[in-house]
């Protein structure tokens, strides 16, 4: 009798699980991502029994009123709820509440794991639960082999976020409102931005310094005695066996009259073949530098284009695809299976000639690694194929990201290159010339340099006298180092371990909003306020400014990450070193004045000179009869061009958003503007102003958007 209960009663609960197990299974599963373009892409690949949803970034984060860190216990962040995410959060815990199963499939990277994180607390989902799902591309098969394998939130990514957080907020809070104090308000410190800063600062201070110093070059046009008819050019560059160097004119008249009454002969003649291999696919910071030089793309535009391929683009015939592998990563490691689709496609489109056998190594083997190299999802889907479904600017940016991808993987270009040693008495000229032999990973990626031009020089022999046809001497002078430009910082950045993929953009983003940097054309110039709080923080707080103390701490940060280090111990150490550095500055530091800049303006109120100011919204000018006098107006920036509806300059403005139009200063009586900048032609066929294009091809086109004429 009881052994029948038992029986009953097991096959009751059977029949429950099994009924609660169908109703679970008919609930649809919640997948959480970062933003609803994602959210689009992936909901495609998952169809109806998943509902995707966007969190639309972070959830939960610091205060922005307090510094938000416990320093007397441990360091513990006190995160709250991001202000204007309510109807988010709300509508995430409404479809979690009714959902089978919940995943988590933010970025896959710390930041990531740290939005997975809040988003499972706020959810009240278990510390154990296996809900966290990663992908490396937006691809049907890479989604549905995320989904099928689950894992654990990690923390050792999550305190490594954590613990930066916690950095750069404590820079930031107790540095920023000293600036604030000593210098003016509006102005920031940061653990990595200070770096960056010194960097700019330290290069600007060499162009300072730097004194040009005279030199002279003197090149020889050639040509062998037998009539042919090409010249050849050669360069001094020894005398007496020693290489030596012409400091003035009169040195190198006197080496010209030396070299007048000598012949000329060849004395060495080397043939060898020349290869240069392909570059490793991109990494974040390569692709940047890339973008910049060969696109004119600052960083910013190219993470936003960036991040647009990765998340998916409406392709025609196809529906959304997410072009491109993750955008943040400092690997080139590429997988297995897009090495395999790379060389079939090589071997299919051109030939087993070009098929590579590179290798390539991350200069950090264990940070993200986890992460491949920026690639195309699908080699196959080429840029020229799918160019009329994307912008200009995302063509440009997949075009060289596909085509940097597969060039990593074809063989190294050959050049057949000649170095000739000429000899004139004591003096040695030498002459170089090569010539493409095998185009190899060139086919589709461009990276021309001078030396690659065609420039063989003739059939000459070793004992062979040639004539002379000119002597050219060159005055020169040393150059200053260059300025750096983003592209050139971003490199400098990383070669000094400074910093991080995610941190480039935003560094130099703060620099200039700050007005601690300028941009001439490409290059960014410290300003005398930039100097001024490097200088500050050099002296008060050196281990911050400098790059050596900045990239150990990135290390001992990574090794939250890799190797499970203790996170709070970390931060301690650090504030310890802060705190004492800020009650002595605090002390020590005096007010610093600096000049407000004067303007040609004259106070119409009063008559006194007006200058340039700064507030806590940016610069305007004022009145320098304050407080007797307070009359302020806007900077305004004229075109110099009149409005063609009343006349009135036509000046530069910013709209709510930041972007920069132009409207007539007659505003508001005459709302006349344009978003390119007019420039004082008009059009030959309907007499608007032409504006400015940025495009390589028409350089001006018509304001009318009726009127289709451009030069």
């Amino acid at each position: 009798m009881a052994e029948a209960v038992k029986k009953t009663t097991e096959k009751a609960k059977r029949t429950a699980k099994a009924k609660t197990s169908g109703k679970a299974a008919d609930k649809k599963h919640l997948v959480i991502v970062e933003s609803p373009s994602k959210a689009k892409t992936i909901g495609k690949f998952l169809g109806s029994r998943y509902k995707v949803v966007a969190s639309v970034g972070h959830v939960r984060d610091l205060p922005k009123s307090k510094l938000g860190i416990e320093k007397d216990n441990n360091f513990e962040p006190a995160y709250i709820n991001i202000r204007g995410k309510g109807d988010v959060i709300k509508e995430l815990k409404k479809e979690a509440k009714t959902a089978g199963n919940v995943l988590l499939a933010t970025d896959p990277d710390r930041e990531g794991e740290a939005i997975s994180w809040h988003i499972a607390y706020i959810l009240g989902l278990p510390d154990d639960s296996a809900n966290r799902i990663e992908f490396n591309e937006i691809t049907k098969d890479a989604i549905k082999n995320a989904v099928g394998n689950p894992r654990r939130i990690d923390r050792n990514l999550v305190d490594a976020q954590q613990a930066r957080r916690v950095l750069d907020r404590l820079v930031g809070y107790e540095i920023s409102p000293l600036l604030w104090r000593k210098i003016r308000r509006g102005l920031s410190a940061g653990r990595v931005q200070s770096a960056a800063l010194k960097i700019l600062v330290d290069r600007e201070r060499e162009i300072r310094a730097f004194v040009p110093e005279e030199y002279w070059t003197i090149t020889a046009i050639l040509r062998k005695m037998d009539g042919d008819t090409k010249s050849f050019a050669a360069k001094l560059i020894e005398k007496n066996g020693e290489k030596f160097s012409i400091g003035n004119k009169a040195e190198a008249d006197a080496v010209l009259a030396d070299l007048e009454r000598g012949s000329y002969s060849v004395s060495r003649v080397e043939k060898k073949e020349r290869t240069r291999r392909p570059f490793a696919p991109f990494t974040t910071s390569s692709m940047q530098q890339d973008a910049s030089v060969k696109l004119g793309f600052r960083t910013r535009r190219t993470m936003q284009i960036a991040q647009q391929l990765y998340e998916g683009v409406d392709i025609k015939r196809r529906g959304t695809v997410g072009l491109i592998t993750y955008i943040r990563t400092d690997s080139v490691r590429v997988s297995a299976e897009a090495e395999m689709a790379a060389r079939a496609y090589i071997k299919e489109h051109f030939s087993e000639n070009y098929l590579g056998n590179n290798y390539y190594s991350n200069k950090k083997k264990e940070v993200q690694d986890a992460h491949e190299a920026i690639r195309p999802s699908y080699i196959d889907l080429t840029p020229d194929e799918i160019k009329d479904s994307l912008t200009p600017d995302q063509y440009k940016l997949y075009k060289l990201i596909w085509s940097r991808f597969l060039a990593s993987r074809m063989t190294p270009a050959v050049f057949d290159a000649v170095s000739a040693d000429v000899v004139n008495g004591d003096y040695l000229f030498r002459a170089t010339g090569s010539k493409l032999k095998f185009d190899g990973f060139l086919r589709v990626y461009n990276t021309k340099l001078a030396e690659d031009d065609d420039r063989m020089l003739p059939d000459i022999h070793e004992g062979e006298d040639v004539s002379l046809d000119e002597l050219k001497p060159e005055q020169n002078f040393t150059q200053p180092p260059p300025r750096f430009t983003e592209a050139s910082l971003v490199k400098e950045l990383e070669e000094k371990d400074i910093g991080r993929p995610s941190t480039y953009v935003p560094i130099i983003a703060t620099l200039t909003d700050r007005k601690y940097v300028t941009r001439e054309k490409k290059s960014l110039q410290p300003t005398e306020l930039g100097f001024t709080v490097t200088e500050l923080m050099e002296n008060y707080f050196n281990e911050i400014v400098d790059a050596g103390f900045t990239a150990r701490m990135e290390d001992r940060l990574d090794d939250i990450e890799v190797k499970g280090a203790e996170w709070h111990a970390i931060v301690a150490d650090f504030y310890g070193i802060l705190s004492e550095e800020l009650e002595v500055a605090d002390k020590e530091i005096e007010k610093v004045e600096i000049e407000d800049e004067p303007t040609d303006e004259i106070c119409g109120l009063c008559g006194r000179p007006m200058v340039i100011k700064h507030g806590r919204f940016g610069e305007f000018i004022a009145c320098t009869g304050y407080p007797d006098c307070k009359n302020t107006k806007p900077i305004v920036k004229s075109t110099g061009v009149a409005c063609p509806k009343c006349g009135k300059d036509i000046v530069a403005r910013k709209s709510r958003k930041g972007k920069v139009f132009y409207g007539c200063s007659g505003y508001p009586d005459c709302k006349q503007v344009y978003w390119y900048k007019p420039t004082d032609k008009k059009c030959p066929e309907c007499g608007a102003l032409l504006v400015e294009r940025n495009a390589k091809a028409n350089k001006y086109a018509c304001s009318n958007p009726e009127c289709k004429y451009k030069e």
